[in-house]
């Protein structure tokens, strides 16, 4: 279905103000929503490029700044060397309990959205892939589509690097979707492995997909793109938000 145009809220979290882009379908009703947490950059092109695919398919997309205590509101990196290092260096900088205060804001934004059914879901690449994670670990999000999330297996999220993400694996309820690139050298076999066991361990209910892909494989900008792998993978995410929260 069309969607509305992109428009934004400001969500008050105990880390200051969070600019988040808000990706409507254009027809009445109440839709499910779906947290879409991003890379590194922030909203690119790209990231909201797949915002507006997955609210096209019937639901209320929200992408929150990931670091909006340190950029101005909707602010993105460019895909270069000095985006990708202000990136990497504010991942490192930005405190574990904001980005887990970032979740429960937009989470409680849901619920309170007269478009909104109430159901929720999450969804992020590299960065937002372990940003999903750890937001499906609140109770009102019933599924998590996780793309080649970067860092759970070293544990080093956030201030400090030593972040809780798989001893906290048990907290989450609902079906996770796991997908990663087997030629991606962020996430090596060894660290996939590690959180595979850790899921398993848990009786985390999840679908785990390895596929021949390099990091970002899904960003349409950029070498790495591989537009096939990228068309499949967005068909089976959607069908995981219909499947899960419809």
């Amino acid at each position: 279905m069309r969607i509305q145009p992109v428009s934004s809220v400001n969500l008050e979290t105990p880390f200051g103000s969070m600019h988040t882009h808000l990706f409507r379908p254009d027809r009445p009703g109440k839709y499910p929503g779906v947290v879409l947490f991003a890379e590194i950059y922030q909203m690119t092109g790209p990231i909201a490029r797949t915002a507006a695919m997955i609210a096209g398919h019937g639901f209320l997309v929200a992408v929150p700044d990931v670091y909006h205590e340190f950029t101005q509101p909707g602010e993105a990196f460019a895909y270069d060397k000095p985006g990708t290092d202000r990136g990497n260096a504010l991942k490192t900088t930005k405190d574990l309990a904001s980005y887990d205060a970032d979740a429960r804001a937009v989470i409680d934004f849901f619920g309170n959205d007269p478009g909104c059914t109430g159901r929720v879901g999450s969804v992020g690449i590299c960065l937002g892939g372990h940003l999903a994670f750890r937001a499906a670990m609140n109770p009102e999000v019933e599924t998590g589509v996780c793309f080649y999330a970067t860092d759970i297996h070293k544990g080093s999220l956030g201030k400090g690097m030593a972040d809780d993400t798989l001893a906290r694996i048990p907290e989450i309820q609902g079906e996770m979707m796991m997908i990663w690139g087997r030629q991606d050298p962020h996430i090596p076999n060894e660290g996939r492995r590690i959180i595979y066991d850790a899921m398993t361990a848990a009786e985390t209910r999840f679908t785990w997909h390895e596929f021949n892909g390099e990091h970002a494989f899904m960003r349409d900008e950029g070498h790495r793109y591989d537009p096939a792998l990228a068309q499949l993978l967005n068909a089976m995410a959607c069908q995981q938000f219909t499947t899960c929260l419809k």
